[in-house]
């Protein structure tokens, strides 16, 4: 059984850094495209990031282009979501996502993933 597990939320102020894990369990994360996204109360569910299982390819929505940058390390089965230049409008929950069978073309959508992570606060203030 694949678990997931997020880490590194926290409160700060707007242009502050902050930097999010998610360590793989129950299989090698080399095996998984991994994806970051977001919720706020009310809203759906809002696709951040995609790190592809082959090639490194990666994908980011506009709203996070140029300030966060995902990354990975098979060797830790753990991915990361730098995020840098944090607006009030980040402000949500935080999910990791996993798909070994999802295409990139298609990896956006939240519904090609099967495993997910319970989630991480993160909150910038004004």
């Amino acid at each position: 059984q694949v678990q997931l597990e997020e880490s590194g939320g926290g409160l700060v102020p707007a242009g502050a850094s902050l930097r999010l894990s998610c360590v793989v369990s129950g299989d090698a994360l080399r095996r998984y495209t991994m994806a970051w996204f977001r919720q706020t109360p009310g809203n759906e569910r809002e696709f951040v990031a995609v790190h592809s299982v082959r090639g490194g390819y990666t994908k980011y929505s506009d709203s996070v282009k140029g300030r966060f940058t995902i990354s990975r390390n098979n060797a830790e089965n753990t991915v990361y979501l730098q995020m840098t230049t944090l607006k009030p409008e980040d402000t949500a929950l935080y999910y990791c996502a996993a798909s070994s069978t999802v295409i990139m073309s298609a990896s956006t959508g939240g519904r090609h993933y099967g495993y997910w992570g319970q989630g991480t606060q993160v909150t910038v203030s004004s």
